[in-house]
């Protein structure tokens, strides 16, 4: 077995691994100035661990992807620990930031069969299908803890939700769910891909009095929400693959995916080919406005190059992007360097910009505070899991 990568050894990677894991549970908003207070009271701690939040939903799958790559119980315990804790405080509101920790617990109750995670599997999945609000043309409408975002595409939503209803439906034997994923990659990729650049903005706004037409808000290629995309891509792929093999139309797989398939990984390799010259050659970071210049306030970001470096290195892997493209290849290996190089001592993923809504203008972006996340640390675990294969 090769004990060395691209320079990189697999101590080194397991190492920082083990040390962003435990800072991520450990993480605390010491200042306060991180806490979501609703309007029935409730405070949402985003930043500390011990709470329901999107943030908490990547973090708890950054975790399961190094557990399906171990088989070490004291990560699955992690994230059992962490829904039991959940469930007894009573759930939390339903919405699409909320929805992204059933992707988790839909992949840990297939691995365990555990009876009691059912009913949450089957009632968030039923909300998302039936309940959630939709945009015109069916698009799901990004419906956060504070806003309705009413008629809004946002590209963090395949993250978030459409990802975890597939898993549920492949996992529950619910083909419906997986053409409603179907319906909402597509949906998100025509009306947020740019065509001009092959990146992707963060959001669409349908006209609010009914008029045909709408708005791309400050037409953001924002990086976080592009490297959604790219994870969201490979893993939507796998699932609709693995659904496929594991034999009938009873559980999802369709031999209508070859098309869709064929859509989606041109879509991933336009993005990518896109990607390349704007990571930075001396760092291996992209710039949380990923066409936008340093000198005009667009900082390094690392999380999303975390995800960049995910998507890639799957992709390349599952052969939905071209295995011969070296290019790719090397993008990946300098955005993991990268992130190594951001894992501070103490295991925070250092330049992780804060959880962003939508920008009306680009400086919005460039306004968003730095500090770790449990979804920055789960991004880098995510890509150095990933890069860990090629010790394998």
């Amino acid at each position: 077995m090769p004990t060395t990568y691209a320079g990189i050894t697999s101590q080194e990677v397991h190492a920082k691994i083990e040390l962003l894991i435990s800072a991520m549970v450990n993480i605390r908003d010491k200042t306060g100035e991180f806490l979501l207070t609703l309007p029935d009271g409730r405070v949402i701690d985003t930043k500390g661990w011990q709470d329901w939040e999107w943030t908490h939903g990547i973090g708890l799958y950054g975790i399961w992807q190094y557990y399906q790559l171990t088989n070490e119980p004291r990560y699955l315990a992690i994230i059992e620990d962490w829904f039991a804790a959940r469930f007894a405080a009573g759930g939390t509101t339903k919405n699409i930031n909320t929805m992204a920790a059933m992707l988790t617990l839909a992949c840990v109750y297939e691995r365990t069969g555990n009876p009691a995670y059912l009913p949450w599997l089957d009632a968030w999945a039923e909300w998302a299908y039936h309940d959630l609000e939709r945009t015109r043309h069916g698009g799901m409408q990004h419906i956060t803890y504070l806003e309705e975002n009413r008629d809004q595409l946002w590209d963090d939503t395949l993250m978030m939700t459409v990802l975890p209803l597939a898993k549920i439906g492949f996992v529950l034997r619910r083909p419906h769910y997986v053409d409603e994923a179907r319906r909402q990659f597509l949906l998100h990729v025509q009306y947020l891909f740019d065509a001009k650049t092959g990146l992707f903005f963060h959001g669409w706004q349908f006209h609010e009095d009914g008029r045909p037409g709408g708005h791309n808000f400050a037409e953001a290629r924002w990086a976080r929400g592009n490297s959604w995309l790219t994870i969201a891509i490979p893993e939507f792929l796998e699932l609709l693959r693995e659904g496929a093999a594991s034999s009938s139309s009873s559980n999802g797989g369709s031999s209508n995916d070859v098309a869709l398939e064929a859509f989606l990984r041109s879509t991933l390799r336009a993005q990518c080919e896109a990607l390349r010259p704007l990571q930075d050659p001396t760092t291996g970071l992209w710039r949380t406005l990923l066409d936008v210049p340093e000198s005009e306030g667009s900082y390094a970001e690392a999380s999303a190059t975390a995800g960049f470096a995910f998507g890639v290195l799957k992709g390349l892997r599952r052969r939905d992007l071209p295995a011969g493209a070296g290019e790719f290849e090397d993008m990946a290996v300098r955005a993991v360097r990268a992130v190594l190089a951001n894992v501070s001592d103490d295991g925070e993923l250092l330049n992780t910009s804060f959880g962003t809504g939508m920008g009306r203008d680009l400086q919005h972006y460039k306004d968003i505070p730095v500090t770790s996340m449990p979804y920055g640390q789960a991004m880098a675990i995510m890509a150095l899991v990933e890069f860990s294969r090629r010790f394998i």
